[in-house]
């Protein structure tokens, strides 16, 4: 029975869709820790880890919320060129809800936000999540290719995170709002845990559920899978929706760790 397991453990391990990208993750770390020896150090300080393995987490952690919605889109056939767009917008609603102005209260200086901070992330999640909505309409129920709808809401994205920004850099002077993009949590960054629980729940539901079945068939033939029963258009909509909301939450991340929202810069550094 070993005899014939061995081989088939082989064959499935060969034929796993992760097996070069972890390849190739293993030889980029192997080229760092050679050339910087200690790239894999680690050290305990103010009661979390410190080290360049846990600043690349920490810093890839908007990239890796990105890259879960534009995985999805992807496997639809299209493609969201206006991520850096949403990023900008959802970063820019925060900042400006959250502020931090300066109050003196019994002589003692304090910032304070304007709004409170659950209703400025909500906020500007459902800013995001509607900029989804917008290039899921255009492309699904309107049409368009999707790089030319998703070209459309960059360009407008741009105008719209320079106009609530007013051109200027918003800063953010309020403590609370710090722990999303630069907090810890068991002494790892707490963007990270953000990341994992999305990956969880996006994998959960494309593996656990009929979703995944049905996101597959519209990339592979939209109108084959409309023909059988697959609504189409409705889950289309809704993966570029979940693109757009994961584009906010990585606006909310890169927001705290700059403590400001750059209509401009925020955008380039996405796109």
């Amino acid at each position: 029975m070993r005899t014939s397991n061995a081989p088939s453990l082989v064959k499935r391990v060969q034929a796993h869709p992760l097996l070069w990208p972890v390849v190739t993750l293993v030889l980029i770390l192997m080229v760092n820790a050679s050339l910087n020896p200690g790239f894999w150090m680690l050290q305990w300080r103010d009661g979390h880890l410190y080290g360049s393995v846990i600043d690349i987490l920490n810093r890839a952690a908007p990239l890796m919320l990105v890259s879960l919605g534009m995985t999805l889109v992807i496997a639809t056939r299209g493609i969201d060129i206006s991520v850096g767009a949403t990023v900008a917008i959802s970063a820019a609603v925060a900042a400006l809800m959250v502020g931090g102005k300066l109050v003196i209260t019994d002589g003692v200086a304090q910032h304070v936000s304007r709004f409170p901070m659950g209703l400025a992330i909500v906020c500007a999640l459902l800013t995001a999540l509607a900029c989804g909505l917008w290039n899921g309409v255009l492309v699904a129920k309107i049409g368009l290719q999707p790089i030319i709808a998703t070209l459309i809401r960059m360009v407008a994205g741009r105008g719209v995170a320079q106009l609530l920004t007013d051109g200027q850099i918003v800063t953010v002077y309020y403590p609370p709002y710090f722990f999303i993009g630069s907090g810890y949590l068991w002494g790892l960054p707490f963007a990270l845990f953000i990341a994992g629980f999305v990956y969880l729940l996006m994998h959960l539901a494309v593996t656990r559920t009929a979703l995944g079945l049905f996101i597959q068939a519209i990339g592979i033939n939209p109108a084959a899978a409309r023909v059988a029963g697959v609504r189409e258009r409705l889950i289309s909509i809704c993966v570029y929706a979940f693109c757009g909301l994961t584009a906010g939450i990585a606006g909310l991340i890169i927001s705290p760790n700059a403590t400001s929202a750059d209509g401009n810069n925020n955008r380039n550094q996405k796109e």
